[in-house]
């Protein structure tokens, strides 16, 4: 076993240094075994065409997420996680000036896999993508 792993806000924030998570403002809120919150500016930075989320950046944002959760909780045991796929249904648009906010909640911690459920939602609370990702553990 290694040390526990370090939740606190501060920590998560400066594994964004120098990222894509730092370009496109991507911030973790909430963060504890199983379940990390954050959200997402929508700026010019991150827009399509015609001026909504583009879908690429909300897969950004739940994949980041997700992955911090895994790489968390394969810390406990010194291993890393990867990831291994990546799906997205984009459900509404969030536009431009907006925020985006995301929850990621693991719903299967195998061994070897695990896999979250990620909702992001626009300010009034309505989802705009809802997505699954499969993260590897590996020695």
């Amino acid at each position: 076993m290694t040390d526990a792993p370090d939740y606190s806000l501060e920590a998560l924030q400066k594994t964004s240094i120098g990222t894509i998570n730092e370009v496109l403002g991507v911030q973790v809120t909430e963060a504890e075994r199983g379940r990390i919150v954050g959200r997402m500016p929508v700026t010019e930075r991150n827009v399509q065409p015609y001026g909504i989320l583009h879908g690429g950046a909300s897969v950004v944002l739940a994949e980041t997420l997700g992955s911090i959760g895994s790489a968390l909780i394969a810390q406990e045991s010194g291993r890393r996680a990867v990831g291994l796929e990546v799906n997205a249904n984009h459900v509404r648009p969030a536009p431009k000036g907006s925020t985006v906010t995301a929850e990621a909640v693991i719903a299967h911690e195998g061994r070897n896999i695990h896999v979250w459920q990620i909702t992001l939602r626009n300010e009034a609370g309505k989802p705009t993508c809802i997505c699954r990702l499969t993260v590897s553990l590996i020695d």
